[in-house]
């Protein structure tokens, strides 16, 4: 009985150490299109707000949560000539938030549909995403 009873002691101190740990590091990068605007949430506290430009008229920039499908430190576009798009995070098939060399453009509409950062906050993004992992973070747009 003294076994059974060490046993089950044993089960629910570990029960209990098991539900207080922490819950795994997670980003999230809110962007509000209307406002062209990101906020950057680390384990659900507010770290960041920047302007961002997300797609002009004719190339829209889709809604919805997305993970982070593929990291890339530097990428060049297949689609419009070779443009650098650096820091890249894509989120769904070619969209991607990435650093841009256009930054008076950020606060407006003015890409061809992803979310453009300027370059040190695409690469603060980018580490942000990696130290935590990809699997944990998400792409979060709005209106």
């Amino acid at each position: 009985m003294r076994i059974l009873g060490l046993l089950l002691a044993g089960l629910v101190a570990g029960f209990l150490t098991f539900q207080s740990a922490p819950a795994s590091a997670n980003v999230i990068a809110k962007i509000d299109i209307s406002q062209q605007r990101m906020r950057v949430y680390v384990n659900g506290q507010h770290k960041y707000t920047w302007k961002v430009s997300t797609g002009r008229r004719g190339y829209g920039t889709p809604t919805g949560s997305y993970s982070v499908k593929r990291m890339h430190r530097t990428y060049y576009s297949r689609k419009y000539g070779g443009a650098a798009m650096p820091n890249s995070l894509f989120f769904r098939g070619g969209f991607a938030v990435h650093g841009t060399s256009y930054v008076s453009q950020l606060g407006r509409p003015a890409s061809h549909g992803c979310v453009r950062l300027h370059p040190s906050n695409a690469r603060t993004l980018f580490n942000l995403v990696r130290a935590h992992g990809a699997g944990s973070s998400r792409i979060v747009l709005t209106y």
